[in-house]
């Protein structure tokens, strides 16, 4: 739990998302909670009792999931959406495990490029991919400002 920084001109809009544009006035901000809240949703993220609150640029997450990966990408969703400067995670999980690192996105970032960095083997983007997953559907689809969790190394 805590805050998270992500790059508010980034990422997708809410009238992407879910019908509405974030930030033209406070009456926006207040309709976007609901409208993450249903992207999250649409990306079929298991999170019982989920609330996002949006209070200018921050939003609050609230709700309990049974894994930190569901934590994580609820917090992904909301951070990763046009506008969002900041992500409060409140969000309880039943079966704790060490949460993954966030990575943001940077020109020339491929999904290679990031597990040759971070795995030392190029061949493990797809660790990266389904950890994104559903929220990326293509693995050459990623955009600079975009926040990825990166799992930690499996070393089975």
């Amino acid at each position: 739990m805590g805050l998270f920084d992500f790059v508010k001109e980034a990422g997708e809009k809410l009238s992407d998302l879910a019908g509405g544009i974030l930030g033209r006035d406070e009456a926006a901000a207040a309709d976007a909670g609901p409208q993450i809240e249903k992207a999250v949703n649409g990306h079929g993220i298991p999170v019982e009792n989920l609330s996002i609150k949006v209070e200018k640029d921050v939003a609050t997450a609230r709700g309990t999931t049974q894994s930190q990966a569901d934590r994580e990408r609820v917090v992904l969703v909301a951070g990763n959406t046009k506008g969002i400067a900041q992500v409060d995670d409140q969000i309880k999980v039943t079966t704790p495990e060490p949460p993954a690192r966030f990575h943001t996105v940077v020109r020339g970032d491929t999904l290679s490029k990031i597990a040759k960095e971070l795995y030392g083997d190029a061949m493990k983007y797809p660790v990266i991919f389904e950890a994104n997953r559903p929220m990326l559907t293509d693995p050459d689809k990623i955009y600079p400002g975009q926040v990825l969790r990166i799992p930690a190394e499996d070393k089975a």
